[in-house]
């Protein structure tokens, strides 16, 4: 038998529980503190609800679970190998958010704010910065098309990312019917549209000319690809700029003020930033979409949008809805390798006693408690060792009971 974890799967030591833990609470906390409210939905979906859920790339990466008994046995004598699941893991939070809103509505205040911080899975193939099961942190607004709900959902993020030492990243922002205009003003089809997304939305990456000519290798119309490249070749586009392809001066006008509004509530801590070739892999967003880089992390550390169409799948109503994502794995992965330390953390001790002093031990440490977590040991055979063991697994204090005395030790000086 293999003692190691799936691949694409980890098991957490103690010291990245405890911090796992930290920002959790943290993360949670400041939501709760600006009104959100905590759910849980099942891991396991119906396998109809994710292939229809618009996820874009992620619908490949289904976990899918196989029918059971008569069910399964019926499917492959009839040869529907295609109807052999009916269940999967979730691949985010989103739809099951979307689910449960539409069966829970009757209960829930309008518009429902709510956190959801839990694991979701993904067939991805393993490598570095790619799991299959991960965690991860949303707050989301539902029931309400207002841009409030935009310049709220960015600034509850900011304060959770600051409230763990996250500083100096930059919120960029889009949206996705913008985005639309300009593609369609260069000529491209609808249909052509998400497959174009998906090359712009990597030229940071490979820059103008690895953009055009991943395009030319897709087959697209060559006026069509000329056209965007004269718009590319401008340079960063600007709102402004960008307003000039869009059909509804409401949507550039909108977008100006989540982001006026918003840099007004960063007050110097982050910056806001129009992005035209943010596009967010999700097939869902409908409208303003946005992401958070940070250039101490080097990368992408959250994101999200608006998906207004998701709860009338359900519903057959139009409930519009919108979420951000915080990189919970990301963030972790980074801060241990800095060997973050966890700020104002209750401390922790060991009480070591001899094997029949077990009720003097729980005694004091129950005394102990309230200012610190503590664990109990029975004292070893050398005493040293236990000492530095504990020394290294960041314990920050052990009382050794003796017949006349307790003696304290402090372990981190």
């Amino acid at each position: 038998m293999k003692a190691t974890p799936v691949k694409g799967t980890n098991d957490f030591l103690p010291a990245e529980v405890r911090l796992r833990n930290y920002l959790q609470n943290e993360i949670v906390q400041t939501y709760q503190s600006c009104g959100f409210e905590r759910i849980q939905t099942p891991i396991l979906e119906d396998i109809e609800n994710l292939d229809k859920s618009e996820g874009g790339e992620n619908l490949g990466l289904i976990f899918k679970v196989l029918k059971r008994g008569d069910k399964f046995k019926k499917a492959v004598e009839n040869g529907q190998m295609e109807a052999l699941a009916d269940l999967g893991l979730r691949y985010d939070l989103t739809l099951p958010l979307t689910r449960y809103y539409a069966n829970n509505r009757a209960a829930l205040p309008a518009p429902f704010k709510c956190i959801q911080t839990d694991r979701v899975f993904r067939a991805e193939r393993p490598q570095k910065g790619r799991l299959r099961e991960f965690v991860q942190c949303d707050i989301d607004i539902i029931g309400t098309d207002s841009i409030n709900a935009e310049i709220e959902l960015i600034y509850v993020t900011a304060k959770a990312l600051l409230n763990i030492n996250i500083k100096n990243f930059i919120i960029k922002i889009n949206d996705k019917r913008i985005l639309k205009d300009m593609l369609l003003s260069a000529g491209f089809t609808e249909e052509q549209l998400d497959s174009v997304c998906i090359t712009y939305d990597k030229l940071a990456k490979i820059q103008v000319s690895g953009v055009i000519e991943e395009l030319k290798e897709k087959g697209f119309a060559g006026e069509a690809i000329e056209k965007f490249q004269r718009i590319l070749e401008r340079g960063e586009i600007t709102l402004e700029e960008a307003g000039e392809y869009c059909s509804s001066q409401e949507y550039v006008d909108n977008l100006q003020s989540i982001i006026t509004k918003s840099e007004q509530l960063a007050n110097g801590d982050y910056r806001l930033q129009f992005d035209s070739s943010l596009v967010r892999g999700q097939g869902y967003y409908t409208g303003t979409v946005f992401e958070i880089e940070s250039p101490e992390f080097g990368s992408s550390i959250g994101g999200g949008g608006r998906y207004d169409n998701m709860v009338g799948k359900f519903l057959n109503e139009h409930i519009p809805a919108v979420g951000f994502s915080i990189g919970f794995e990301r963030i972790v992965s980074i801060l241990m390798a800095n060997q973050y330390e966890i700020p104002s953390f209750k401390q922790r001790a060991a009480v070591i006693y001899n094997k029949e002093a077990i009720l003097k031990a729980m005694e004091f440490a129950e005394g102990k408690r309230e200012a610190f977590d503590i664990t109990l040991l029975e004292r070893g055979k050398k005493l040293g060792k236990q000492l530095n063991q504990l020394t290294q697994l960041k314990y920050d204090k052990a009382f050794i009971l003796k017949e006349t005395e307790i003696e304290e030790k402090d372990l981190q000086k």
